[in-house]
């Protein structure tokens, strides 16, 4: 590998958050890889999606193969896109500049960094404070009844002291580092396992055994079956559109590319598969108990009737919801607001600009029921993917997993500076995939490729980027072989 010019790249005023990570650095394990995800996995959006697999009709049978096969997806995803991170230490706001160009890498940079990032860290954040609701509620009752009919743009004051605090919380936690990161979700693992489990087990006693919930048929599935399973199967892996996008944030700390590959793999396959038994457990067992499909988790952990249950439950879905939103959100949106005002910002300083504007985007308005989070996913599945599949080509296919770090860092010229610093086969591509992936939300007949938003989008940037870009390089040569014909006489 080509030595890289740090001190070069420091007088060209980048800081160390957005430079190659030093060997020396690059501490996580296969253990930090195993458990960093598991938030991601175990937290109330993803139960909801599950809940709406089970509202389209799908049988027990039917949303545990969907699950794995997602599970998979993911994790091959992950690691795919974690490879350059890995290898070359660099975060994914420098990344995108290996096909987007210095200057084009803003505009993928801000739909995932800003954009994306941080209206789900205000959705976490309010779902977070919905758990912790509960349990102020729980250890003293009148904080429900607090300022009356008042509210706050629809958000009572119990609720707004909630996400208050709960967002004071995740400032908290962004300000503890990310060595404090890897410890945090090392202590948070196995009680993520026995809390979710216990819930699995307490529905399945409430269903009166584990015969009446893999008896469960559905309603079944009306419409085309292949499209339903892509659908469900886009519903799971879109809660996943953006950190896969920018996983090089996270695999740059890997000690190698075996560690994160290894590491990443086994913890979303084999976490998914508990979630899929403890997800189907609770959801169908709290059918079956109660008579009605119940799509929050939270609703299921205020049936409970000891207050430790509850207690211990609710820390739980907090903590999960700290580390998802941490990893997952305000760490993609703090390295990309400190790469695009590198002389200004560090990554700490962008991550609570970023947290100040989560609380304006008024997430409360997004959880108002399972329909409406399942949009959203749709939506930010069909934004993103295609940068995915961008990315994907140019590492893989075109630069054969090779990268000029100088050149990289030189935001004036080199390779990797296209035309003016955009390159516009790349800036297309992201527009026309994403307009075929979210056009039949608008266009009935084509509704299919919306309900497949996630894997239309990277499909469909993955060949397309990659012609565009085989075209230019071939119309370069042919260009440049009547000279070299010239000089050779």
């Amino acid at each position: 590998m080509k030595h890289f010019n740090r001190e070069k790249a420091i007088a060209a005023g980048y800081s160390n958050d957005v430079l190659p990570t030093k060997e020396v650095d690059r501490n996580w394990g296969i253990g930090n890889f195993f458990t960093v995800w598991m938030g991601s996995v175990h937290n109330i959006p993803n139960y909801i999606a599950i809940g709406g697999l089970f509202a389209l009709g799908m049988s027990v049978g039917q949303v545990f193969v969907a699950i794995m096969v997602a599970s998979v997806i993911i994790a091959l995803m992950l690691v795919l896109n974690g490879h350059a991170g890995s290898k070359y230490g660099i975060a994914f706001a420098m990344l995108l500049r290996l096909s987007y160009g210095p200057k084009g890498a803003m505009i993928p940079g801000v739909l995932r960094g800003v954009i994306s990032a941080i209206m789900w860290f205000g959705f976490q954040t309010f779902a977070g404070s919905q758990a912790l609701s509960i349990l102020i509620g729980k250890l003293w009752p009148t904080y429900l009844t607090l300022g009356g009919d008042w509210s706050f743009l629809g958000l009572s004051l119990p609720g707004l002291l909630s996400f208050l605090i709960f967002w004071l919380l995740n400032v908290a936690l962004i300000y503890g580092g990310m060595g404090f990161l890897g410890r945090f979700t090392n202590i948070l693992s196995p009680l993520v396992y026995i809390v979710f489990g216990g819930m699995a087990i307490w529905a399945i006693n409430l269903a009166g055994g584990i015969g009446p919930i893999m008896a469960h048929t559905g309603s079944g599935i009306e419409g085309n079956k292949f499209i339903i399973f892509f659908a469900a199967l886009t519903a799971i892996v879109a809660a996943w559109a953006a950190p896969i996008v920018n996983v090089s944030d996270f695999t740059k700390l890997a000690k190698s590319t075996k560690i994160q590959a290894v590491g990443q793999t086994v913890g979303v396959v084999v976490t998914y598969l508990l979630f899929a038994i403890a997800s189907i457990a609770i959801i169908v067992g709290s059918e079956i108990a109660f008579g009605t499909p119940i799509w929050n988790v939270l609703d299921v952990v205020a049936r409970f009737d000891g207050t430790f249950a509850i207690a211990i439950s609710v820390l739980t879905l907090c903590l999960t919801t700290l580390s998802v939103n941490v990893t997952g959100n305000i760490v993609p949106a703090g390295y990309q607001l400190a790469s695009l005002f590198p002389k200004r910002l560090t990554f700490k300083s962008g991550a609570i600009i970023a947290a100040v504007i989560g609380i304006l985007t008024m997430p409360w308005k997004l959880m108002e029921s399972a329909t409406s989070v399942f949009t959203f996913l749709n939506i930010v599945g069909g934004i993103l993917a295609p940068v995915t599949g961008i990315m994907l080509a140019q590492y893989f296919i075109l630069s054969k997993r090779n990268i000029d770090l100088d050149a990289l860092y030189d935001a004036k010229k080199g390779r990797y500076h296209y035309t003016k610093g955009f390159n516009v086969n790349a800036i297309l591509t992201t527009v026309i995939a994403g307009v075929v992936c979210l056009i039949g939300n608008f266009v009935p007949f084509l509704k299919p490729l919306y309900d497949m938003s996630w894997f239309v989008g990277i499909l469909t940037a993955f060949v397309l980027y990659t012609v565009l870009e085989f075209r230019h390089l071939k119309g370069n040569l042919l260009e440049t072989a009547p000279e070299l014909h010239k000089e050779n006489s």
